[in-house]
């Protein structure tokens, strides 16, 4: 007995970025048979998450997502159109926050007696041990491509960052777009 699976698209979204706990980087796939070089234009297309179906760049972060991606897309010579791009883009972020515990070191007294054949000793703690809660999250973006003609999924990436809320999240905006986009094959113009 054989399986035919006709669309293709579906199978990648559903394996294609397994639970990989803390890890961080960046995965990618793309359709090995596509002519990227043919993507001359693109749009951004709102993500399915969004409220009330608002533009990406509304989201929090949204516009600095963008902005990054732009800069990686235009300089591979793709150019930002409103109407009949060649390709759409979508982005998606997720943060899940998380709190880690650590407890510092206990101070124990002890005290042992010994002499010609035995030994007895004892300790308790009587200090230390003291439990710190540290927050942090663990967050993720990507971005996936579709063919406008053929409305398939083409390429997608995605990068994981554990980090702080206090962290520069512009800056790392930046430098994982720029991660995620040398996945794209499509070559930078010189």
């Amino acid at each position: 007995m054989s399986i035919h699976l006709q669309n293709y698209s579906c199978v990648i979204l559903l394996f294609f970025f397994p639970s990989i706990g803390n890890a961080q980087g960046v995965s990618s796939d793309y359709n090995t048979n596509t002519d990227f070089t043919k993507y001359k234009t693109y749009a951004w297309l709102a993500p399915g998450d969004s409220v009330l179906n608002r533009p990406a760049g509304e989201k929090l972060f949204g516009g600095y997502v963008e902005k990054a991606a732009n800069q990686e897309l235009q300089s591979r010579g793709m150019k930002l159109v409103k109407e009949q791009p060649d390709a759409v883009i979508i982005f998606f972020t997720s943060v899940e926050e998380f709190t880690q515990y650590s407890q510092s070191a206990t101070l124990s007294v002890g005290v042992g007696v010994g002499g010609p054949g035995y030994y007895v000793g004892g300790s308790a703690p009587v200090a230390g041990g003291k439990i710190t809660a540290t927050t942090k999250e663990d967050g993720s973006l990507g971005y996936s491509m579709y063919d406008t003609k053929t409305r398939k999924l083409v390429w997608t990436a995605k990068a994981e960052k554990q980090f702080k809320l206090s962290d520069d999240i512009p800056k790392m905006i930046q430098d994982y777009t720029a991660k995620i986009f040398k996945k794209l094959p499509l070559k930078k113009q010189k």
